[in-house]
């Protein structure tokens, strides 16, 4: 049954709203207060807006405020008769005697204004959701949205916490550290010790961005973290813009199998490789992974999915592969690549800390770190945009000596022969260096790096 809201009175608090600004015409530590918690529009009635709306304008400006000068601001923006007159603001004035419950009263006006949105805002979905000729997809992004915009209205201004509370709040999650670690590792497990070692693991609301050259073994390092921290027990979610599902799928096979993936790729398999396949399938099948490898994925859509799937308990990590296919359509003229890679870079960093999960971001790097000696990359070899060094607490540049001809690493000595070397180039809170690993002549398949037996024999002591 629908329930009938046309005859009811929306939520609003007028009395509340002349008693705000009954204290700040008359008490100047009174906007101080509530500048950050209240915007015009949430006051319900007009005039209150636009005395609020003046206040608040004078008091960025760094004007004194009192009755008089607010009526000279109102005057000046032609607005004092719609907004009561100079006798109605006078009035106003009158309504309070004191500030002391200024806040608790704000709490109220703010509540009143979110009840409003909500009741818009459910109204306008009820009305898509009636109009058969609307896309559900569509229906569906608008209802997230919705909901987005509330919660980040409802928390806007509950961050500011004193030093009593947040000490408590780090020893809390430091104790939670030591009592939660499993050798060392904090965080989601990598699969590669070494990588844990220096990290920790995955963080939450770390942003994580892992870049590389075409061809070097972007996505297939992304799908070994997504399979290692979902066989932990950690839900993953993969955004995939530049490849099919299916084509993820047959790289986490053939990781996950001796099956060989040259013959996966040509249909070739031998019963017997067709049997592991088999096995494999059925083992991954259980892993706690979701793949979304829609074409055109902006990060809001990226947002508004990892939202749902981690109300589901669904999501501890986001892979994104990878940013500058992202669709970063602002409807700005005057934004250029670099600031739209920028603020993508951004809002990734911020769905971390929302979320409080890593989020994985894979990039690309500029053909320069190409010209470098061996062609060993570096952080300013980051495609288009100074912010994704910025923003990202864990930079790792993917490394293969080998496609550069190079026989012999020259950092650690290793033959370079299935060598891959992920190089730490920025940790926001640990050591930088090297992580080698091994991956097999198609990178699909990435394990721990063991030198060959002749390197350690030539080697040894």
């Amino acid at each position: 049954m629908i329930m009938n809201t046309e005859n009811r009175v929306s939520p609003q608090a007028p009395e509340i709203e002349e008693a705000i600004i009954g204290a700040c015409l008359i008490e100047q530590r009174a906007i101080p207060l509530i500048a950050d918690k209240l915007r015009p529009e949430m006051f319900y009635v007009l005039r209150h807006q636009l005395i609020y709306a003046a206040i608040l304008a004078m008091y960025h400006a760094g004007m004194k405020i009192d009755i008089l000068t607010v009526k000279e601001e109102l005057s000046h923006r032609g607005k004092l008769e719609e907004a009561g007159g100079a006798f109605g603001i006078t009035q106003l004035s009158s309504k309070v005697a004191t500030s002391a419950h200024l806040e608790y009263h704000a709490q109220i006006v703010h509540e009143k204004y979110l009840r409003r949105e909500m009741t818009l805002g459910f109204n306008k979905l009820l009305a898509c959701s009636l109009d058969e000729t609307m896309d559900i997809d569509d229906s569906l992004m608008n209802a997230h949205n919705l909901l987005d915009r509330l919660e980040g209205e409802f928390g806007h201004n509950n961050h500011m916490r004193d030093m009593d509370e947040l000490m408590t709040a780090t020893m809390t999650e430091a104790e939670g550290r030591i009592a939660n670690n499993i050798n060392g590792v904090t965080g989601i497990p990598t699969g590669l010790a070494d990588l844990d070692r220096m990290t920790s693991g995955l963080q939450n609301g770390e942003l994580v961005v892992i870049a590389a050259r075409p061809g070097v073994g972007k996505t297939a390092f992304a799908l070994h973290l997504a399979r290692n921290a979902a066989m932990a027990g950690h839900a993953v979610a993969v955004y995939s813009l530049e490849m099919q599902g299916e084509r993820l799928a047959d790289r986490w096979l053939t990781a996950a199998s001796e099956v060989s993936a040259r013959h996966w790729r040509s249909g070739t398999v031998s019963p017997q490789e067709l049997a592991e396949a088999r096995t494999a399938a059925a083992d991954l099948k259980r892993l706690p992974i979701h793949v979304d490898d829609s074409t055109s994925v902006n990060m809001e859509h990226v947002r508004s999915s990892a939202r749902l799937l981690q109300s589901q308990h669904a999501c501890d990590a986001i892979i994104i592969d990878y940013l500058q296919l992202c669709d970063m359509t602002t409807g700005q003229n005057n934004r250029n690549r670099e600031q739209e890679v920028a603020q993508a870079t951004r809002k990734a960093k911020l769905l971390a800390k929302e979320l409080n999960v890593p989020v994985v971001l894979l990039s690309q790097l500029n053909r320069e770190s190409e010209n470098r000696p061996a062609g060993r990359p570096e952080l300013a070899h980051l495609r288009e945009s100074g912010a994704i060094e910025q923003d990202a607490d864990v930079v790792i540049l993917l490394y293969r000596p080998a496609l550069a001809r190079i026989t012999t690493d020259r950092e650690s000595g290793y033959p370079t022969e299935e060598l891959g070397i992920a190089i730490i180039a920025k940790q926001r809170n640990g050591e930088t260096g090297n992580v080698y690993f091994r991956h097999n002549s198609a990178m699909t398949k990435i394990t721990e790096y063991v030198p060959p037996l002749e390197y350690m024999l030539k080697h040894a002591k």
